[in-house]
């Protein structure tokens, strides 16, 4: 942990904590979900950081990431949306950082990528399930059937909230790790001799 917090090392989450904080107000809709549901690459510079520094490090970033962003946007969400966004992404983050620490090599950081992406969309897809569209439903007081009638306008299939989240949430979730897992793999190599 010490080796893992040294003074370069902060300076360097407290970086990547800020461009993920600077990424997540550049989000934008796609087409498979909802326009509530808002892709960013925030998770990039945190993905970085965590294949450079390793997993107590991530999860430093994306409490900065998360607080950075509350004071440069504060929440319309009572917190639900940014609490959601830091489970989900320090999932991802930390899970990738700690498979690739094991083993540094280019076949581990995509299975590293692989794994963590898998694991982080489940967690949003049952998030979202439990806790973050029941609450969103009571905030805003939309009917848990408008909600569902935006997937179905996109999606026929869906007619419950199950199906909502199957249909729309779990692949907005693996698009938007597996982009920001391509630009990783790509950058990574460049970038990783100035983090160390």
């Amino acid at each position: 942990m010490k080796k893992e917090l040294t003074v370069k090392n902060i300076a360097t989450i407290a970086i990547m904590g800020v461009l993920g904080a600077l990424l997540m107000l550049f989000d934008f809709p796609i087409a498979i979900a909802p326009n509530f549901y808002k892709m960013d690459l925030s998770d990039l510079p945190c993905l970085i950081g965590a294949f450079a520094l390793g997993p107590v490090p991530a999860f430093f970033m994306e409490v900065i990431k998360i607080v950075v962003k509350l004071l440069l946007k504060p929440t319309s969400t009572a917190f639900v949306g940014e609490l959601a966004a830091f489970i989900i992404s320090t999932t991802y983050v930390v899970i990738a950082g700690a498979i690739y620490r094991k083993n540094k090599t280019k076949k581990n950081a995509i299975m590293a990528m692989a794994i963590s992406t898998v694991v982080m969309s489940i967690v949003a897809t049952i998030a979202n399930y439990l806790f973050i569209i029941p609450f969103y439903v009571k905030l805003y007081n939309i009917p848990l059937d408008v909600i569902i009638s935006m997937g179905k306008a996109i999606f026929p299939i869906i007619s419950d909230k199950l199906g909502f989240v199957l249909c729309c949430v779990l692949p907005f979730n693996l698009i938007k790790a597996c982009i920001v897992d391509l630009v990783t793999f790509v950058v990574y190599k460049h970038i990783s001799p100035i983090l160390k």
